[in-house]
């Protein structure tokens, strides 16, 4: 009556003994680490190895081992946190630009364990230390960036159609072109809906003036805000990736936020300076047909544009823009080798190379000028509050004449050191924001305090363990044993699932296996209870223990599928923190119901089973 078939036992023996394999790289301690990834154009190959190691004999800076991979990466041992950090500043010494560094964990398995791919589960923000950043995206810059670009297009397509217009302006939502008569307005309206189907255009007389308005659909603008979130969500990712941090979680919160955390990140302000900011490059070809002086007086001719250089010196531009930061495929710093002066190596996309080539074939001998222009928030205070303020620099930082035409790649010069010429050419790589951003929050968790939280965690977790543990032994006895095997079982199949997922554990998911050892026990206590009420009833000890399981099968059914429920709307809808919890609960429900009636019962069967019994140990 109480027994499994063999097929069975065999079952739940294998799904533990999986348990254990994957739970058994969380008992190895992990090792400061610094990983080598190849930047682009580049690749991590074993001179690369043997280039890490001289260059940290060099420095002096002692390492237990530099492992090379696979999937074109590498990985650097140390036996502290300190080693590390001097380990990082030799390697950026040496290794320059053609690599990215992060700092990061690296468990120390046997070879055995790594021979089978196995890992430990991450450790979130609140376990290893690092920082929190949430970010709020300007979605109304990014329509009038939209805008702009519409305005711009619009121009070159009355110009390319040879329709004569007064202006374009843009006046709050929409572009206002003006036009002199009727009939050029109607041309006009008929080529732009042609060209640009998701634009609304109306028509307008007044004064003898003929006007015809452009603005965005709403799903046309619904669909730029989409766009712009999601894009900034990839420049950031590789913005981060490229300063160096590893296992970095992006994502989006609401309709125009987006949450950065940064586990293990050693330089938070720093961190926190190169996401806000927002650096790009201008090429402009100088306007040499018109007087300086007479745009420092207002008068600027209609194609130009009045700017400044870095010693605040007045520089006229074209309005024209050849190429702009987007167009930019990579970058690099380094020196020219004529000057010496910090460099940006730049390449461009096929499109902007075939503008810059046709360019500079057609202004051979003019000059063309570089304008930097970068976007930060600086805090000010104001009637003794912060205020937060965006702030646009716009300089020119490089003028030289173009002495033979040019395409795909060429260098800019003109920064003020090889740091700024080093953080340029990163953010340039990374690709520009296509909306300004503003950090809104942000919390810094230093790695002790990070340690502080997983011994905290750990001593929550063994002392409700016990706590169960002592409670069911005493008050079911052998039964109560049983409950506490299995209830051991369960904590390590969650740590089996959530190392087999790669999932990330954090102080709410921590407080969630927590709870799980708690409710773990409840099916059995049911169990329990209704043996105890069929010894009552003067049912026999076997006939007990069939009834006890059967019987209480639906109850306990319903009880983890209601909880199984809530957890998944949590999840669904949840932000970061929340979301750890229902991860640990869900999974602590699934294991604790397989634990707690198939793994019960095959103790229960091989204690009890077959056996002529009197009265029960419950």
């Amino acid at each position: 009556m109480n027994r499994y078939p063999l097929w069975k036992n065999l079952l739940i023996l294998s799904v533990l003994l999986l348990g254990v394999l994957y739970a058994l790289p969380n008992l190895f301690p992990q090792d400061p680490a610094i990983e080598i990834t190849p930047a682009r154009g580049q690749e991590v190959t074993e001179s690369t190895v043997a280039e890490l190691k001289a260059a940290l004999e060099n420095a002096q800076v002692s390492y237990k081992s530099v492992e090379l991979f696979e999937n074109g990466k590498a990985l650097v041992r140390f036996a502290s946190n300190g080693d590390q950090l001097r380990g990082k500043a030799a390697l950026e010494a040496t290794l320059s630009d053609r690599y990215n560094m992060a700092l990061t964990l690296s468990p120390d398995l046997p070879a055995w364990l790594d021979a089978l791919g196995l890992q430990p589960m991450f450790l979130g923000l609140d376990l290893r230390g690092g920082i929190h950043v949430l970010i709020d995206v300007d979605m109304d810059a990014a329509v009038d960036q939209a805008l702009e670009r519409y305005a711009g297009d619009i121009r070159t397509l009355l110009r390319s159609e040879k329709i004569r217009y007064l202006g374009i302006i843009r006046e709050g939502k929409r572009v206002v072109v003006r036009f002199r008569d009727a009939q050029s307005r109607d041309r006009a309206e008929e080529t732009i809906n042609r060209a640009f189907r998701n634009l609304i255009l109306e028509t307008a007389e007044e004064n003898g003036r003929y006007f015809l308005y452009a603005s965005m659909s709403q799903a046309e603008e619904l669909e730029v805000k989409r766009f712009a979130l999601q894009q900034n969500i990839t420049t950031l990712r590789n913005r981060v990736n490229a300063l160096g941090v590893a296992e970095p979680i992006i994502q989006r919160q609401g309709d125009r936020r987006i949450v950065v955390q940064l586990p293990g990140a050693q330089d938070p302000a720093k961190l926190k300076e190169l996401l806000g900011a927002t650096a790009t490059l201008e090429y402009r070809l100088v306007d040499t047909e018109h007087s300086v002086q007479d745009a420092l007086e207002g008068r600027v001719p209609v194609g130009s544009k009045l700017y400044r250089d870095r010693e605040g010196r007045p520089v006229l531009l074209k309005r024209r823009v050849i190429v702009t930061g987007d167009q930019i495929t990579d970058a690099s710093a380094g020196f020219d080798q004529r000057s010496g002066q910090p460099a940006v190596f730049v390449s461009l996309d096929g499109q902007g190379a075939r503008r810059m080539r046709n360019v500079t074939t057609e202004n051979t001998g003019k000059p063309m000028a570089v304008v930097f222009i970068e976007n930060r928030t600086i805090t000010k205070m104001v009637d003794g509050k912060p205020v937060k303020q965006n702030v646009r620099t716009e300089e020119v930082i490089s003028i030289a004449n173009i002495l033979e035409p040019f395409g795909r790649r060429f260098q800019t010069t003109g920064l003020d050191s090889s740091e700024e010429a080093h953080d340029l050419a990163l953010l340039l790589r990374a690709g520009a924001l296509a909306a300004p951003i503003e950090i809104v929050e942000e919390r810094t968790i230093g790695p002790s305090l990070g340690q502080d939280n997983i011994e905290q965690g750990f001593k929550s977790v063994v002392i409700g363990f016990l706590l169960v543990v002592v409670f069911m032994a005493l008050y079911y006895r052998v039964f109560g044993l049983v409950a506490d095997v299995v209830l051991f079982a369960n904590l390590v199949l969650i740590v089996a699932v959530l190392s087999l997922l790669q999932a990330t554990l954090t102080l709410p998911g921590i407080a969630g296996i927590v709870l799980t050892v708690g409710m773990a026990v409840d099916a059995n206590v049911l169990i329990f209870e209704r043996i105890r009420e069929e010894l009552r009833n003067g049912s026999t000890p076997q006939a007990s223990i069939h009834a006890g399981y059967d019987k209480a099968l639906s109850t306990i059914l319903d009880a983890n599928i209601t909880t199984l429920i809530a957890a998944i709307v949590l999840f669904s809808f949840g932000t970061g923190p929340i979301k750890g919890f229902a991860v640990t609960l869900f999974i602590g429900i699934l294991t604790s119901m397989f634990t707690a009636i198939l793994g019960s019962r095959a103790l229960i069967n091989l204690i009890y089973g077959g056996r002529r019994l009197q009265t029960l140990s419950i």
